[in-house]
């Protein structure tokens, strides 16, 4: 990637191949091994934390959301709640990059390379926004991606399984997780989880059961995520469209960025929090009657959760797992959809260059109810079994995929969305 920064600073890159000596080079923990071959080719290299001071973005508040669920939905509610409030915002994640309610660039990584990141920020900042609200993935943390960052809160959604591929062992990866807030600066936890460890300087936490800083007196989850918030002597209601007790801890967890932010009226929040739909892929809503959701869940805590929320109905569910991912979370998937559906109907996700049929006995091999299992490589077909089978008044999750518009095969992008693909099989019955 290349950026023009304009007058004084010029011409950016993280490619060697793109150095020069009119083009500095961005050297990162990442691009270690090309630094000798920029210099070669005539560029001086420049640090993320030099470039930052260069670009005097240092002063902007940017917020950090890292954990192994909820952080998109997390991301998105303190940008909507900021912008609600009347202040300008920025949120960069999975879904891509937002200023001010304009998309202004597609679905990237969660959190983009150190130069992606930086460019971000100094266009929102071009653009007035006061705030940049970022997800920070634990491959981030581990690769650096975010050196030179001064982060003016960072926030801890929950650690659970994932990416053992990548990290090795949960314990590996719960202390990349915890290695973010060791430092000084502005942390919310969650009081519920005692699984992170960080620097209790500067630490605010949101809880449910536990006492925390932000505490859910009451809550109930019929027809939304609704509830009575205490901090300290302050106690004010909330009222959401949201859907599923983890969401409770979403939400609750924005309320407490935007009022540790802004010190706006914790009661104004609260009451811009009624704006806040979710997100897109994040318990969507594709039909009502049959009642079928899509959503991204992809781990066996995230599954749980999304079952759980729907807990006083039947529910089937159609489930795939990524090719070239953490396999060791498959039989653990398959066993938690298991737990609680009705039936589990075992598909294909994003086989990228692994055989879906692989995918599919890995994911069956953590489920005893074989009863309940019917296999399809064919995602279209598992989902079309799964809407024919559906009796009145059961529900039916499918799940893995969200908002994605393709599936991966062999290399291949090929078009596909869950809730297309549901709304087209629902037209023809």
């Amino acid at each position: 990637m290349t950026v023009d920064f304009g007058s004084g600073i010029g011409r950016v890159t993280d490619d060697s191949r793109h150095a020069a000596e009119t083009t500095r080079f961005l050297a990162t923990k990442l691009n270690e091994r090309f630094w000798s071959e920029a210099k070669e080719r005539g560029a001086e290299l420049i640090t993320p934390a030099q470039l930052i001071g260069e670009l005097g973005i240092a002063e902007m508040e940017v917020v950090g959301i890292t954990g192994t669920n909820g952080k998109t939905t997390t991301a998105a509610a303190i940008y909507s709640l900021l912008l609600d409030l009347g202040y300008n915002a920025a949120l960069q994640g999975t879904r891509g990059l937002f200023i001010n309610d304009e998309k202004v660039e597609e679905k990237s990584l969660t959190t983009p390379p150190s130069l992606a990141t930086i460019a971000h920020i100094w266009e929102a900042g071009k653009r007035g926004a006061e705030f940049f609200v970022m997800e920070v993935s634990s491959h981030a943390i581990e690769q650096n991606r975010i050196d030179g960052i001064e982060f003016a809160l960072k926030i801890h959604t929950n650690v659970t399984s994932d990416h053992l591929d990548y990290h090795g062992s949960i314990e590996a990866y719960r202390a990349v997780k915890s290695s973010f807030f060791q430092d000084d600066v502005k942390k919310l936890v969650n009081r519920d989880e005692e699984i992170l460890k960080f620097n209790p300087k500067n630490a605010y936490s949101y809880g449910i059961e536990n006492p925390a800083t932000y505490k859910v007196m009451a809550y109930t989850l019929g027809g939304g995520v609704s509830g009575v918030l205490k901090h300290f002597e302050t106690v004010v209601p909330f009222e959401t469209p949201l859907q599923g007790h983890f969401n409770l801890y979403n939400i609750t967890a924005a309320i407490a960025a935007v009022h540790i932010l802004t010190n706006e009226d914790l009661g104004d929040i609260c009451e811009v929090a009624e704006h806040f739909g979710g997100v897109a892929g994040r318990m969507e809503r594709v039909s009502e009657d049959p009642l079928i959701i899509v959503d991204f869940a992809h781990t066996e805590d995230g599954i749980k959760q999304v079952l759980d929320s729907l807990k006083e109905k039947e529910i089937r569910v159609v489930l795939g797992a990524g090719g070239d991912r953490d396999r060791s979370k498959r039989p653990k998937m398959g066993r938690a959809a298991a737990s609680i559906a009705k039936k589990v109907y075992l598909t294909s996700d994003n086989p990228r260059s692994e055989d879906p049929s692989a995918i599919i006995e890995e994911m069956a091999a953590g489920i005893k109810e074989k009863e309940k299992v019917e296999k399809f490589v064919d995602r279209r077909e598992a989902i079309a079994r799964a809407i024919e089978e559906l009796e009145a008044g059961e529900a039916l999750l499918v799940l893995g995929k969200g908002d994605e518009t393709w599936q991966e095969i062999n290399g291949e992008k090929i078009p596909f969305d869950d809730r297309e693909v549901i709304r087209e099989i629902l037209a023809t019955r």
